[in-house]
C-alpha cells in the first residue's frame, strides 16, 4: 500500500518510519537531524508550505499535508490490509 503525502508523491507504507508535525520538529535534535539529512541530500521539499516531516527509509519529505491527516490516511490503509 502507498501513502499519498502531497505533490503527487506516494511512499510505500513499508518505508514509512515517522510523521512529525513541523512545529514540534523544531527541537534541537530534530533540527540537527533535518540539517544533516539536507546536507546528505535526503530531503525532498514538496510544493506548498511544509506542515509535516515524513521520515522514510531513504528520504525525508517536507509535506504540505498535516501530520494528523497523514496519520489518519496511514491508519486507514493499514486497517484495509488486515
Amino acid at each position: 500500500m502507498f501513502l499519498h503525502i502531497g505533490g503527487d508523491v506516494m511512499v510505500p507504507l513499508r518505508d514509512l518510519i515517522s510523521v512529525i508535525d513541523v512545529s514540534s520538529a523544531e527541537s534541537t535534535i530534530n533540527d540537527e537531524f533535518v540539517k544533516t539529512a539536507e546536507e546528505e541530500g535526503f530531503v525532498v521539499q514538496l510544493t506548498g508550505k511544509p506542515s509535516s516531516l515524513v521520515i522514510c527509509t531513504k528520504r525525508v519529505y517536507l509535506s504540505p499535508i498535516s501530520a494528523q491527516t497523514l496519520a489518519r490516511r496511514a491508519v486507514r490503509l493499514f486497517e484495509e490490509t488486515e
